[in-house]
């Protein structure tokens, strides 16, 4: 399980990182603003290309022995000619670790707090506001697109869905509770705490009723009726404008496929898209309004186990999830708080209004305001996600 937890994850947030990094990086190109460095992964860095003149400079990187110590230094070195090609001076990485990624412009202040700004022609804040905005939300559109894609093609697979509303069990989600009791596809059940079921919404309604609670299960066998007898675990969930916690004991029910043509996959895309997005603006009228608050949501650790269960479900709920996150990271980073693409987006919107531009000093200071937030808002999501493993 930890082994699925490790790559599902690593490849959840490689891929949407390394889109979102692509959208900055081939806006910024598409408006004359040159591109320093483009980092894919966590640091230390392993391969570099350098884009230059006539050639290509290759550096790999690895554990080396120098002046009688082990440093992570160049272990290989090599450059490849490249005769009449003009170079971009471009820097790209790719990184030991693969999760994460960065797209460093020329005469942009981001979270480097490189102040190194010259007002040449192809740095950042010489570009008209429109140029900027351009660049500034490409990311969040190339995750905005990829979730849409993977919605349709889900969808163009699946075709449409109908739940066969019986209470009979098609799949069982791994360590949960069904599961671990001995429940298996194909079982009908047909009581639980001794209240009789007769469709699958006449089960969910009990079960969800009930979270973290001991029941009895009965179930239909070959004929034959045998007795579970199980704890439910729980999530929560956001219902009519509140966060509820339900019960669940990880079973799913018989559904039923019907082919759709290509347009109406694009639908189907379209409109799971824009539900994410809802979903994602009710949980935050939730926190204004306190019907839920920021102990109610999850961090790294909670994706790793979501990514991890789902690629244990199938190719079609991992890439269901993948698309969900990608959503979520693109509302995320378009949210007006410095450090996220929707905090350069509020400043220089700004600027526009007031008609002059910030200084260094007011943007320095902003900029750093908005990293403290973000870092207390990591620190938090991570404490609820090591309390919930010990709940």
């Amino acid at each position: 399980m930890i082994t699925t937890m490790l790559w599902s994850t690593i490849l959840i947030l490689g891929i949407l990182i390394t889109i979102h990094e692509y959208g900055h990086f081939k806006a910024a190109r598409s408006v004359g603003v040159r591109v320093e460095k483009f980092s894919i992964g966590i640091p230390p860095r392993f391969i570099v290309l350098k884009s230059l003149d006539n050639l290509i400079k290759i550096k790999l990187y690895f554990f080396k022995w120098v002046d009688n110590k082990i440093k992570w230094d160049v272990v290989f070195e090599k450059e490849l000619s490249r005769p009449g090609k003009v170079g971009s001076n471009t820097e790209y990485v790719i990184a030991l670790f693969p999760i994460g990624g960065y797209v460093k412009m020329a005469g942009m202040l981001d979270e480097s707090m490189d102040t190194n700004i010259e007002y040449k022609d192809d740095e950042f804040m010489v570009k008209p506001y429109w140029a900027k905005i351009w660049i500034l939300s490409a990311g969040v559109l190339m995750n905005v697109f990829l979730a849409f894609i993977i919605f349709s093609s889900v969808g163009y697979y699946q075709g449409n869905s109908e739940i066969l509303n019986e209470p009979l069990i098609a799949d069982l989600q791994n360590d949960m509770p069904a599961k671990i009791s001995g429940i298996q596809p194909g079982d009908r059940i047909s009581l639980v705490n001794n209240n009789k079921i007769n469709t699958w919404d006449d089960l969910t309604s009990v079960i969800h009723s009930l979270p973290n609670e001991k029941i009895s299960l009965i179930v239909e066998r070959k004929n034959e009726l045998i007795e579970f007898n199980l704890t439910t675990s729980s999530a929560p969930i956001p219902i009519e404008g509140r966060i509820d916690t339900i019960g669940l004991i990880g079973i799913s029910p018989e559904i039923i496929y019907s082919d759709i043509s290509i347009f109406e996959s694009l639908n189907v895309g379209y409109l799971r898209t824009i539900g994410t997005f809802n979903m994602m603006i009710m949980s935050i009228k939730m926190i204004g309004n306190g019907s839920a608050s920021v102990s109610d949501f999850g961090g790294p650790i909670m994706i790793a186990q979501l990514a991890g269960q789902t690629a244990e479900a199938g190719w079609i709920p991992f890439l269901t999830f993948m698309a969900l996150i990608s959503v979520n990271l693109a509302f995320i980073n378009i949210l007006p708080i410095p450090g996220l693409d929707g905090g350069h987006i509020f400043l220089h919107s700004i600027e526009v209004i007031i008609r002059r531009p910030l200084t260094l000093k007011t943007r320095i200071r902003i900029q750093q305001i908005g990293m403290s937030f973000l870092l207390v808002l990591m620190i938090t999501v991570m404490f609820n996600d090591i309390s919930r493993l010990f709940n």
